[in-house]
Formats: structure tokens, sequence, C-alpha cells
């Protein structure tokens, strides 16, 4: 079969994504539809190049058989990068080079961190999805769509603490309102904004007049970490959006029962605005394949994968010999397991192959390497062979690889490759993964060519999902809210056990009285290590995991224990990313986007 190449030209040394972006020759979004069996019938465009799919197309396609669905993860994150998105999108690319039908499906990312330090998410070098420029900004809008839907639920929230307070029950009564008693010191729901801004995270709000409604202590998080978006990526349908939604609890009435967002009767009104948002941006990568990007939930306090709606349209779309490749927020323990736990229980999909990402330099970090700062030369520990460092760090590798296995689907492990990478450390991280229980470990060099640069990862994986799938969730629902938590906590994390504050074993006791201890459990942990403090590298063992709060989301449908600090509003760097953006006078181009 003829390969299917680059839509841009490949040069070297490798150009600024953005150039290589802006160099692509893109194919009419309506084009990539039709080579997938999308109508313009079923497509709402967003101008040339992108378009929103609607969802009838999951009830038109219910009865033709699933593709190979397989998820992208990492080992445990370090500021060197691992390329997770990078290799993602480039093993979908690889796939399309071969000559198979592969669909792409990934999370939008926040405008946070896009000009904060981190800088964009869809992807690098060959191995993106484009236009960049859109994907990392506004898209189609539907962040600024969860932050109207959310905002508008805190604002009605403060409105009807303010008319109750100066209405009688018979005033109310005449509106068919009923008084609801809110608890201001019970209000967990704060506001929303899509900028990284510490100064928000801590606000008093009603100040003023009497008119300015009632002071009380709040903050504002960042957008993707609304529980709204959450609700968007786990919705599998309008009617189970507007159900979801409406299930939200925003805290207690003052004899300690929950309040809704049902009972404030702004439900039906986050749904509306939420209409269009529901359905997901389809997109194109460099080779020219499709890609679904949808949703945003934070990996850390939320599930951290894109939505269960474009997984189930794509899924179907690529036919029973075609491949969906999706992604799983920060490393295997953190989003993979959400994935399994509550993404999977909720699509109903089966994974047929997961695919752990690692690098060399990665591996020496968490093999107790020189720490790293961002923007100061790298040590040259990560620059110049060190088999002895390197070998230390494998052990992080070997935890995620068993992990990856109690849920019963193969793992093929890709080794990201940079330039200053030896062939023996190379060969010493392929050889371990498979002594560690991989199917195959693959160098890959999508980043610099494209899918021709991951045509032996893309062969290994298609090998991997011809094996029967055994897979199983990690543990039942209607086992007690404290095991649940231990099995992630033992199994994943490899702790002793749990210690629980006095405040979690309240919760505990709250949450099964009002029933939702049959719910799947979303740890709330820090990313950077596989346990829940960020210095500990590698395999930590010998500890117990602390559970200082449990929180409801019940609107998304889970628990989420806190496992230290979580920060839901991220700050802005001393020289933070936007400083280098702006936009040609002439050609009108954006330029400084990474």
């Amino acid at each position: 079969m003829e390969r299917r190449g680059l839509i841009v030209e490949r040069v070297e040394p490798v150009p600024p994504d953005i150039v290589i972006s802006q160099s692509a020759k893109l194919r009419p979004i309506v084009e990539v539809a039709e080579e997938y069996g999308l109508t313009p019938d079923d497509l709402e465009l967003y101008g040339k190049y992108k378009a929103k799919v609607h969802l009838d197309v999951i009830e038109r396609l219910k009865d033709r058989p699933n593709g190979k669905y397989i998820d992208v993860t990492a080992i445990t994150p370090t500021p060197l990068g691992e390329g997770k998105t990078v290799t993602t999108i480039g093993l979908s690319q690889a796939l399309y080079y071969l000559g198979k039908k592969v669909f792409t499906c990934i999370r939008q990312p926040s405008m946070g961190p896009t000009f904060s330090i981190k800088g964009g998410a869809a992807g690098g070098g060959y191995s993106q999805v484009v236009p960049m420029e859109d994907f990392n900004l506004h898209l189609t809008g539907d962040i600024h769509a969860v932050g109207a839907a959310h905002n508008l639920l805190a604002a009605a929230i403060d409105a009807r603490i303010m008319h109750e307070d100066r209405l009688s029950d018979e005033q109310l009564a005449k509106m068919g309102l009923r008084r609801l008693n809110i608890d201001p010191y019970s209000i967990t729901w704060p506001r929303v904004v899509d900028v990284n801004d510490r100064a928000l995270r801590n606000i008093v709000i009603g100040l003023g007049t009497e008119e300015d409604g009632r002071p009380r202590q709040t903050g504002f998080d960042i957008t993707v970490a609304s529980e709204v978006m959450a609700i968007l990526a786990l919705a599998t349908s309008l009617k189970d959006l507007r159900e979801r939604l409406g299930r939200i609890v925003i805290g207690t009435d003052k004899k300690g029962n929950p309040i809704t967002a049902e009972d404030l009767g702004v439900a039906g009104a986050m749904a509306v605005i939420l209409k269009d948002a529901l359905m997901p941006n389809l997109m194109q990568t460099l080779q020219g394949s499709a890609a679904f990007v949808h949703a945003g939930p934070f990996a850390n306090i939320a599930h951290g994968n894109s939505s269960v709606v474009a997984d189930l349209i794509a899924i179907k779309l690529v036919g029973e010999d075609g491949y969906v490749v999706t992604e799983s927020g920060f490393g295997a323990d953190c989003g993979m397991e959400k994935f399994f736990n509550i993404k999977c229980r909720v699509s109903g999909l089966i994974p047929n192959c997961v695919v752990l990402v690692a690098s060399v330099r990665a591996l020496k970090m968490h093999g107790g390497g020189p720490r790293v700062v961002p923007g100061r030369p790298l040590d040259p520990a990560y620059t110049q062979e060190n088999l002895e460092l390197l070998e230390k760090g494998l052990e992080n590798m070997r935890v995620h690889i068993e992990n990856v296995k109690l849920f019963g689907v193969p793992v093929v492990v890709a080794i990201n490759r940079f330039p200053t990478d030896t062939k023996a450390e190379l060969e010493l991280i392929k050889k371990a993964a498979v002594e560690f229980g991989a199917e195959a470990a693959c160098i890959s060099e999508v980043w610099a060519k494209g899918g021709e640069g991951g045509v032996e990862l893309a062969e290994a994986v298609m090998e991997a999902c011809k094996k029967p799938s055994n897979f199983r969730f990690l543990y039942p629902l209607d086992i007690p809210i404290k095991q649940k938590i231990e099995t992630i906590a033992t199994k994943i994390y490899r702790a002793d056990g749990v210690d629980y504050s006095p405040e979690a074993e309240r919760k505990i006791e709250l949450y099964t009285k009002l029933g939702y201890d049959k719910f799947p459990i979303c740890m709330a942990k820090t990313h950077l290590s596989i346990s829940h403090d960020p210095n500990w590298k590698g395999a930590p063992k010998n500890y117990r995991l602390p559970i200082r709060d449990i929180r409801a989301s019940v609107g998304a449908g889970f628990l989420y224990p806190l496992c230290g600090e979580m920060r839901t509003m991220p700050g802005l760097p001393s020289r933070p990313a936007f400083m280098d953006v702006d936009i040609d006078l002439e050609t009108g181009k954006i330029k400084g986007l990474f």
C-alpha cells in the first residue's frame, strides 16, 4: 500500500512548532470528514479547517463494529518531559502512514498554561494536531462555555442567598421558590477563569452596598479544574449531560442537607450553554489523519482524559480494522488509572493496548539525577552517557508496566528519542522493559520524522492489539469507600497503607450515608511522584498514604480524596510565555506560541 506522507515539507534542523504548523498544506476539514464516512450534515463547520460533529452519528453507527482502542500514558512526569502527546499524535500518524484508518482523541488545553510556562499541547515537531494556534487558543469556544455555565451557577448561589435574606417564605412561594437556607460556610463552588492568576485564589465577594450581595470568602479556580469540565468529558449524551449538571452539589443547607444545581433551578440553563460544547471538535494531524480535540479536565483533581463522546464516535468511524489512539493525563498512576476505572466504566469501551512513554533523560532523573531548573542548561548527567543513573531510574518504569498489567491490558513501551541518547542507553531501556513485562519496547522518532519515525512503534502496537483482551477493573463499585482507596494506594502507589484525617473519616461516614459510596475514586495527588510527595522520585516504598480530606463531584460521578495540597489555580512565572506571543501585523499570523 502507498505510504501517506506528511502534509508539510520536512526540513532539518526541525523548525519551531508554530513554523511547521503554519507551513502545512491543510486538507479542508470536509475532505478529512468524508474519508471517515462523515457527511456535510454531520458537521457544524467552524471555518475551513475545523468542525464539530453531531452526536446523532453515535446512533447512526451503533451497529458498526468497534475499532481497536489504545491509551497512551507515561512514566512519572519530570520537568524534562517525556513526549507523551507527541507520541500519541506520532503513533496515530505512523498508523495512517502505514495505510490504516486511525483517529486521534486528545484533550483541549487550557490557555492558562499556554501563556504561562508549559506552552501549548498540540504535540510538537512533525507530530502535531493543526492548526496549532487554533488548538491552543479558543478553538470553538468550549472552555469559555464551561466557564460561563460554571459561573452562572456561582452567580445563582449568591443571588439566592441575598434574596432569601430579604424575602419572606410567602413572597418566595409566590415566585414558585422554596427557602433553601444555604449555609454560606459550606459552599464549595468557586468561580473560574481560563487564566493563571494566583491573586484570585482567595477573595472576598459581596463588598459594597446591600444591593451588592452578601460578603463571603471564596476564590477562583482555573476553568479546566471545574466539575463542569469533568461532566462535559464524561457525558454520553445531551440527556446525560443535563442530568449530571442537575446533580452538582454546591454545599449544604443549615441542617447539613446537600444543595444541588437542580435545587437552584439553574441546571437547565447550564445545559443550554453547553449544548454545542458537547459536540467533539474535528481537526487533523500533520499526516492528514483525523483528530478529535475535546474537553480538558485536570488529571490531578479530576480524571484527566478527553471526552467519552469523542471516543464513542471515533471507535465506530474507524471500523473493526481501524485504531483509536487516545491519551491520559500525567503518568500511568494518575490519568491511566482513572481512564480505566472511571472513563471506561462510563463509555463501556474495552482498551486493547497501552503505550507507555519514557525517555532516557526522564528515567535518569528518577534514578536520582540532578535537579532540573527550566531555562537553565542541563547538567551533563542528562546529556552524556550514564548507565548507572539510568539503571536506577528504570524502577519507575517497572512499577508503571506492572500497573498496566494489573488491568489485563498488553503494554508497549515507546522510548522518545533525544539527540544526546546513546545506543547503550536505549538498549538498556529496551531490554529492561521486556523483562518487566512489556510486549515490546520501540524507539520513537516521531518528533523529528512524523509518522515515518514511528513505524516500528505502530507495528508493535498492532501486534499487541491482536492479543485477546483480559481487561478488568481494579476494584468493584459496591465495596466500601475505604477499600477502594486502599486498593489504589497499595496496588498502584505501592503504599503500605492509608492514614485518614478526622475530616476524611467524617466525609466517608457522610458520603456513605448519602449513597455516594458507590462512586469510583478519583485520587487527587501530585503527578510528580508515584507517591503523595512530589520530591520522592523513582519507585517510593515503605510509606503510608495520608488522606487529609475527601470531596464529592456528584455530577461527574466520583469521589476525590485529597493527598496533600492541590493547586486548582496556577500562578504565572517571573517570565511568562505570553511575553513572546504577538501577531505579525502584515500577515496577520500569530508568532511566539510553542
